[in-house]
């Protein structure tokens, strides 16, 4: 399984590359700490699922890291953004179209740790027509959007 995905990223890195559009990875945050109230850390399990995401996506040449305000989001993309040597940018939670705005003018490769109730008016203001919706439990899906003429979706699982 992770050899396949390996394998179906390095297909649409090379696809990308040739058109010269970028890829957009969209995560939902990692699993978080039951303590924190409204704002809180990653769990153990959260730290190694971002970890994971950092290995499996080394070599995707991300440009950009996007993030929201809250913890969750910022320790998710922390360990992706330090491999490559970039400081994430925090916008609003809920602001999807200045998220999309800024994801339109890339000209690299971006991530994006986002939240089970954004992630999917995300995907529709991206031009993806197929309904998403991630249960409360599910921290495992990797969103590949190509946002071309007509956008394309493939969605994977990490696990960590």
């Amino acid at each position: 399984m992770k050899r396949l995905a390996s394998i179906l990223l390095i297909y649409l890195l090379l696809v990308a590359a040739g058109d010269a559009a970028p890829l957009i990875f969209v995560v939902r945050h990692a699993e978080k700490a039951t303590t924190g109230g409204d704002n809180p850390d990653l769990s153990v399990a959260g730290q190694k699922r971002a970890d994971a995401l950092a290995r499996i996506l080394k070599d995707s040449q991300i440009t950009a890291v996007f993030v929201s305000e809250f913890k969750r989001t910022q320790e998710t993309a922390a360990p992706t953004a330090r491999a490559a040597h970039l400081s994430p940018i925090v916008l609003p939670a809920n602001d999807v179209p200045a998220l999309v705005a800024k994801l339109r003018a890339l000209n690299g490769n971006a991530l994006v740790v986002g939240h089970g109730n954004t992630i999917p008016d995300l995907m529709k203001a991206l031009g993806i027509t197929t309904p998403i919706s991630i249960p409360d439990d599910d921290y495992t899906e990797i969103f590949v959007v190509w946002p071309g003429d007509i956008p394309q979706l493939l969605r994977l699982h990490y696990p960590f």
